[in-house]
């Protein structure tokens, strides 16, 4: 008896899935232990508190949490300050005493009400980052609406602590119409009402600072996979701490905001062919109807079919399409699309050592140790390494999220044997620190990732 074709098909589907699977857990890449697990765990416990400033110059005004090390000694940047108190509170879940986080919650509300100091609540211009060495005169740029300003997650970091304060939000009550102002400021300023997408004003400190999708392009042409994916999750958070101010009004506002989010980029930033989401380019030139003289004679150019589509997708393998895992914007079957046919092939994404920041196979791939920018077009970081394992759990694919983990806790359980400290970014194959010794950060989300391991309760950012 002949076997069925399709049932061949998929057979053959399947194990072509596991060889992958297996190629991408076993490519060379040190087993963690639990003397990683240990030693991390034993140096960050110890070390977290130089996390910890007091104001400082004349622009901070509150205690924050800046990032670690000498190269930002004295700064407050916008999703570093959230993602390291997320892994602050890991470690306060861990070791901390009642004390311990009461200290800890001055510094943790400070970084958001640095911020509101400088945020008008007629416009809503937010900056991304305050220097202590900054005039507060000067942080203002003379054109607020034509170049990026702080990336939609102060929502996120607010939430996360009334979340982890019993859902108290009265602290925030003073400064939250500054906040609605400055998610009135994106939609009115940033926002490209033809796809409903958010797009970044130029490529002036976008997060991933090299990101080819945005990098050197065009102003206002990138409509990033990964802004749009913050955006969501933030306006889901503005709903939530609209509620808790008592404000139901506004929290239907942003409930119907995310909602509307949500299906445009699963409209335009969804690739069915690569199985991939993508940022999108919105620099389209217009088709005005107007008539020219062509060829001597008077016509409409394009007339007989004008673009009748808003965007295009850019096929860029960069880490942050999967930041649609994290946030929840992908669907069960596009999520596992993502996995099967990107995540885990190791010609382009799945490292000995974690995620690629850009695919392998893309020109633009090196490990070039850069400052300004920092290098995301190739070396493995710790937050993507994170957010990826992030979505892998909330999508129920155990066995990858913790082969991801496992490589996390390798990597900087072998930094920290060989150098004393964590770096900011890694080679993907061989594990080598890059750049910037004792870089604290969101590195230390590793301590997540390793409470998840061993079966304990994990603090995760607001979901």
């Amino acid at each position: 008896m002949r076997p069925h074709p399709l049932r061949t098909a998929r057979l053959s589907c399947l194990l072509c899935f596991l060889l992958l699977l297996q190629a991408c857990a076993g490519v060379h890449a040190p087993r963690a232990t639990r003397a990683d697990r240990t030693l991390l765990k034993e140096h960050i416990y110890a070390d977290y508190k130089q996390m910890y400033r007091q104001p400082a110059g004349d622009a901070l005004l509150y205690p924050y949490i800046t990032p670690g090390s000498q190269a930002y000694d004295s700064v407050l940047w916008d999703w570093d300050s959230w993602l390291s108190d997320v892994a602050l509170r890991q470690i306060l879940a861990d070791i901390g005493t009642d004390a311990d986080r009461e200290e800890a919650l001055v510094y943790e509300r400070g970084c958001i009400l640095n911020y509101l100091a400088y945020t008008s609540e007629e416009d809503g211009y937010m900056p991304m980052v305050v220097d202590g060495k900054s005039d507060p005169a000067r942080m203002r740029p003379a054109d607020i609406y034509a170049t990026n300003m702080h990336k939609p997650c102060i929502a996120q970091h607010a939430a996360l602590l009334v979340r982890e304060s019993g859902g108290d939000a009265q602290w925030l009550r003073e400064g939250f119409p500054r906040m609605r102002a400055f998610l009135r400021n994106y939609r009115e300023h940033h926002r490209h009402v033809p796809t409903g997408l958010f797009y970044w004003q130029d490529d002036l400190a976008i997060g991933v600072d090299n990101d080819p999708a945005t990098f050197f392009r065009p102003k206002g042409s990138s409509a990033s996979i990964y802004l749009n994916c913050l955006m969501y999750k933030e306006l889901r958070a503005m709903a939530y701490l609209s509620g808790r101010l008592d404000l139901p009004d506004a929290a239907a506002q942003y409930t119907a905001q995310a909602q509307e989010l949500l299906e445009a980029i699963r409209r335009y930033c969804w690739d069915e062919k690569d199985g991939m989401y993508y940022s999108v380019d919105i620099n389209l030139l217009p088709y005005t109807g107007e008539p020219q003289t062509i060829f001597g004679t008077s016509m409409v150019l394009h007339e007989g079919a004008p673009r009748d589509y808003p965007c295009l997708i850019q096929r860029l393998g960069s880490w942050d399409g999967f930041m649609a895992l994290w946030a929840g914007v992908a669907t069960p079957e596009q999520a596992r699309r993502m996995v099967r046919e990107n995540l885990l092939d190791t010609r382009t994404w799945c490292a000995a050592y974690g995620v690629r920041t850009l695919s392998r196979l893309e020109p633009m791939y090196n490990l070039r140790p850069t400052h300004n920018p920092s290098n995301w077009q190739g070396p493995v970081w710790g937050i993507s390494n994170y957010m990826v394992w992030r979505g892998l759990v909330d999508y129920g694919m155990v066995r990858e999220a913790r082969e991801l983990a496992a490589k996390t806790v390798a990597l900087f359980g072998r930094d920290l044997r060989q150098e004393g400290a964590l770096h900011e970014y890694y080679d993907p194959d061989t594990g080598a620190p890059i750049i910037n010794k004792g870089f604290q950060n969101w590195n230390y989300l590793v301590l997540n990732m390793i409470a998840w391991l061993e079966g304990r309760p994990v603090i995760q950012e607001f979901n």
